[in-house]
């Protein structure tokens, strides 16, 4: 029941994890896909080439999302080769460690640059193209952290909380141009932001009993609500932060 046949979407982050499996069913909806990147050069491409078997166009960018210049030159390359941006998905995003008190501000700085200060950077470019079409989707991706905090990682957190409060915000914003804003806030996800707490079997075994539906899901399981709030069967849904964590948060 989903078609977005001729729609084009920009997914940042599209390299890899929620990002690329975003990108790729969005294709396999009919879109176009669109996917910035910053160093994972081959895994671009793999997906690059993954869309192009389903029979849509891929464009993958290289930028350094948190360079504001680099931002606004992806969002023109794309808008010169498709004419336009139907969907706008903020899914690049660390996930790193903070002792507060310690003094590391290098961490604090990357980590509001990379996951808080992308996503103005691309909605500021993106929507002036969405307001002249008067239509388009934007959905950010969150986290349960965003929700519940989160100790040693107090400022990702922070950049997710903060999300929130922008699709919100923004959801009102731009709805007299038919622009709606919501955003997906996952909780563990098997992904390779997580390799490294999962090599430890005893903590993911924790962490999949913790979830009441007892699974850590793939990326593609964040993926279907995120083209789900594209599509026509989430038209009257804006301002809505969708929890997508097997039941381990319970908020709404």
């Amino acid at each position: 029941m989903i078609d977005l046949t001729g729609k084009k979407a920009l997914i940042t982050g599209g390299s890899r994890g929620i990002g690329r499996a975003t990108a790729i069913l969005f294709a396999k909806a009919g879109a176009d896909a669109a996917i910035t990147y910053q160093r994972q050069e081959k895994a671009a491409a793999e997906v690059k080439a993954a869309i192009e078997a389903l029979g849509r166009s891929c464009l993958a960018l290289r930028a350094e999302i948190s360079s504001e210049a680099e931002v606004r030159q992806a969002v023109e390359e794309i808008v010169s080769a498709w004419g336009r941006i139907d969907f706008l998905v903020n899914s690049a995003g660390i996930w790193t460690y903070l002792d507060v008190g310690s003094g590391d501000t290098g961490a604090w700085d990357e980590t509001m640059a990379v996951n808080l200060d992308s996503v103005y950077y691309f909605t500021d470019a993106v929507v002036p193209h969405m307001k002249k079409n008067k239509k388009g989707g934007i959905i950010n991706v969150g986290s349960t952290a965003g929700i519940r905090g989160e100790a040693q990682h107090s400022h990702y957190a922070a950049t997710k909380g903060a999300l929130n409060a922008l699709t919100k915000s923004w959801a009102v914003e731009f709805a007299p141009y038919n622009i709606r804003v919501n955003l997906v806030a996952p909780g563990w996800v098997e992904t390779d932001m997580c390799t490294e707490v999962f090599s430890d079997q005893a903590f993911k075994e924790s962490v999949r009993q913790s979830i009441p539906l007892k699974r850590i899901p793939p990326p593609e399981d964040i993926a279907g609500p995120i083209v789900f709030l594209a599509s026509d069967l989430a038209r009257h849904i804006t301002g809505a932060i969708i929890n997508v964590n097997g039941g381990s948060v319970l908020c709404g």
